[in-house]
């Protein structure tokens, strides 16, 4: 029998979240965990490797919702993020992931000191040129910021582990950020089978240069899980 190469996919969550309401529309937090969930083994189903695959493990990285209150310069209220829809649906979300068979959670923290809102950059250009003042502004140009702490770092630290310890042939990354640039390269040296999928973004030359592979799937659920490969791979 030939063997099934063991793939793990690592999930940067909140790129995920981001590109599945644009993509696919706001859904409840069941049915969010439920595409994940289906678009994570559409790599595993719809691979053009003629050695079959086998799920070795989902990785899900995010970070908690904000749980404080925020102070806005504009209204010059705090505004309780706890309250807030948003706060409820990713605990739901989080806590239907976790039903998920070979899903693992890897949840990082916010940072206390780099969060609150900004000024969008239009904003920002429209008040240095005197197109508008500061009485102007509206709620709209301004937008929450919170700084997520830990992820990237422990993304990096799992795909070295996983590597060195031979867990895995393939590795599938579910993000865009060209910070595993140094993650990816330690990986392909070692002989794993590096893919990226941005679904269906772009990602920068210094991250395409360092993978064997880009894959995004523009519909996780149905018949139509044909996969566009961009980079073509021998595998």
């Amino acid at each position: 029998m030939m063997d099934k190469t063991r793939t793990a996919i690592l999930i940067d969550g909140a790129f995920f979240r981001i590109r599945a309401d644009k993509q696919w529309g706001v859904k409840e937090p069941e049915q969010r965990a439920d595409e994940l969930f289906t678009y994570c083994i559409s790599h595993i189903e719809n691979s053009n490797d003629p050695n079959p695959h086998r799920l070795y493990r989902i990785f899900y990285y995010d970070c908690p919702p904000p749980d404080k209150n925020i102070y806005h310069p504009l209204t010059k209220k705090n505004i309780d993020y706890k309250q807030l829809p948003s706060y409820a649906w990713t605990q739901k979300f989080f806590k239907c992931l976790q039903t998920k068979r070979k899903l693992a959670m890897r949840l990082g923290k916010l940072s206390s000191y780099e969060d609150g809102y900004f000024l969008r950059q239009d904003a920002v250009k429209k008040l240095c040129k005197d197109i508008i003042k500061v009485d102007e502004l509206t709620e709209k140009d301004f937008f929450p910021s919170f700084k997520q702490k830990r992820v990237d770092m422990t993304i990096g630290v799992d795909i070295a582990s996983l590597t060195f310890k031979k867990h895995v042939q393939q590795i599938i990354l579910i993000s865009g950020d060209s910070d595993f640039v140094p993650a990816a390269k330690l990986a392909r040296r070692e002989g794993i089978d590096f893919i990226i999928d941005p679904m269906g973004t772009h990602i920068n030359d210094d991250l395409y240069e360092h993978i064997d592979g880009l894959k995004s799937f523009k519909y996780p659920w149905g018949n139509e899980k044909k996969a566009n490969l961009t980079k073509k791979i021998d595998l």
